[in-house]
């Protein structure tokens, strides 16, 4: 008889609160309708610790939760 092996999910913490420089991870076919067309290259991030809200030139490009952002962005913080 076979065993299973149980899998795991991998826990993703929420972005902080805070100011930082957002990049997305490398694309894939979805990402597109997902936002993520409107921060790359890299936009600025402010974040409340439950949403992310990303800014270029001052304007609002795009926002979503704090544990989307972290999962699918990199941060660098910011001064």
């Amino acid at each position: 008889m076979a065993v299973l092996k149980s899998m795991t999910r991998k826990s993703i913490e929420a972005l902080p609160s805070g100011h930082s420089w957002a990049v997305p991870h490398d694309p894939f076919p979805l990402d597109d309708s997902n936002g993520h067309d409107e921060v790359f290259p890299g936009a600025h991030c402010v974040s409340d610790g439950k949403w992310a809200t990303f800014y270029k030139d001052g304007e609002e490009v795009w926002a979503c939760n704090a544990v989307y952002a972290a999962a699918h962005f990199d941060f660098s913080a910011l001064p």
